[in-house]
């Protein structure tokens, strides 16, 4: 959340009548890290230090009501700022740790159970002062993560998904303990709904995901992660096609093309992020050479069946499960409907196909990304725009079908009285949409006749 004037002199009046009670509160976490950077803070959280949990309550509720949000773990909440005030406190071993609240921890000890060293840093509200128990300023500026204490670390497996992310989104690079620590963590009691809000953050905010991605694979993770790309790292392309290499490396650069092309709608830009990354992932169960060449015939239907379940276990979204699988199953369409030239009415059934998650815009953008994935440089995708993704655009533009299909003109209402409520009538309805689509019918008489008399014709 981007703080307001108002909100920073509400927190300070508050900070001020924490330290005249003895304590001291310091802006902690996400909040510092992204200020150092030169971001616009998202999350604002504040620790304060010197006092016990009545007092601080008591402070807060002259702003207005205090949420409970976990007392038990000394996290309370003035509701009408929608900050997060905690108190330092020492969590014991074990995955039902057991928390002590102890306000006069030193700052090394209570910012020794954080993740990592970038987010244990503690800024004083009134002072401006930083206080850096574990070198995260210096990690920042070098670009490195590290943990501050290991034995704390690997009691939340949570924290693996979260380097993942986090990597990717400040682009900085695990240390070797870092790595060595997360290849080995149990990670599969992770709760799902959790893995995808990492993966979400990877997809939504990171200018490079595929640093998250590669990350996951370096540490030997990539089978359990993400296990439909399992085999792509060791799948060959034709370089005619693709002069960037194998399919991971195709994959790597498609993702951060399609991050390039996020619209900031996040349904939208979620289904694009997961059919960029798992496009292709059929390729390693249909590659072959046939003719001095590399082929992956039906790839896109395989893809589909790989990536389908696999989103669908994951996501709690099947919207966006369902628009992605829909766009991988669909990914090759712009290619063939360009070397074909292809005619509207080919459009109307896409975009029926793809509807009501889908769409031929967001097919598109897949289709752009995908073709920018062949930079044969390696790193960054290319940036250049292609022909045949301009043409397909305008096609679905001239089809008025490029957010969504076309409505049908017949409606049930249109044939009350002429064919009975049933199956029956559902069926012509059916009959009526596909003439409408493939003879460029535009009105409800015409299709109304056309429809009724062979219904009649049939019944005769």
């Amino acid at each position: 959340m981007q703080m307001s004037e108002e909100t920073l002199r509400r927190i300070a009046g508050l900070a001020e009548r924490i330290a005249q009670s003895g304590g001291r509160a310091f802006f902690v976490g996400g909040y510092v890290r992204d200020s150092l950077l030169g971001r616009e803070p998202k999350d604002i959280d504040i620790e304060v230090y010197g006092l016990d949990p009545d007092t601080l309550t008591e402070i807060l509720s002259t702003a207005g009501r205090v949420d409970l949000v976990g007392r038990q773990f000394g996290v309370l909440r003035a509701a009408s700022l929608e900050v997060d005030w905690t108190l330092p406190r020492r969590d014991s071993a074990g995955r039902h740790p057991r928390v002590a609240i102890n306000p006069r921890l030193s700052y090394r000890e209570a910012t020794r159970r954080r993740d990592l060293t970038v987010n244990a840093l503690l800024r004083d509200v009134l002072t401006g002062e930083l206080v850096d128990p574990w070198g995260g300023q210096a990690d920042l500026e070098k670009g490195v993560l590290r943990i501050p204490d290991r034995s704390l670390f690997v009691e939340d497996p949570l924290r693996f998904y979260r380097v993942m992310q986090l990597g990717a989104r400040l682009q900085m690079t695990p240390d070797p303990e870092l790595d060595s620590i997360c290849a080995g963590m149990e990670i599969h009691t992770v709760a799902r709904e959790r893995v995808e809000e990492e993966f979400n953050r990877l997809w939504l905010e990171a200018a490079r995901p595929s640093l998250g991605l590669a990350w996951v694979r370096r540490v030997g993770r990539l089978a359990e992660v993400i296990p439909p790309l399992a085999d792509t790292p060791v799948t060959p392309q034709d370089p005619d096609w693709h002069p960037e290499g194998e399919v991971w490396t195709h994959t790597l650069q498609v993702v951060d093309a399609a991050a390039a092309l996020r619209t900031g709608e996040r349904g939208r830009d979620l289904m694009l992020l997961w059919a960029a990354a798992l496009h292709d992932c059929g390729k390693p169960l249909t590659t072959r050479q046939e003719g001095g060449h590399i082929r992956s015939p039906e790839h896109d239907r395989e893809s589909e069946s790989l990536a389908g379940p696999f989103l669908r276990g994951l996501l709690r979204s099947q919207r966006v499960a369902e628009g992605a699988t829909k766009l991988i199953a669909q990914h090759m369409k712009p290619l063939q409907f360009h070397q074909n030239q292809s005619s509207e009415k080919a459009f109307k059934r896409l975009a029926l196909k793809l509807a009501p998650e889908a769409d031929l815009e967001l097919l598109a953008a897949l289709a752009l990304a995908d073709g920018r994935g062949t930079n044969p440089a390696g790193g960054a995708p290319l940036t250049r725009e292609f022909a045949m993704v301009d043409w397909f655009r305008e096609m679905s533009e001239r089809a008025r079908v490029s957010r969504e299909p076309e409505k049908p003109l017949l409606k049930g209402r249109h044939l009350l009285g002429l064919i009975e409520p049933g199956p029956r009538l559902g069926q012509v309805l059916e009959e009526a949409y596909r003439i409408q689509i493939e003879e460029g019918i535009t009105e409800v008489e015409e299709l109304k006749r056309r429809v009724v008399g062979e219904a009649n014709g049939k019944q005769a």
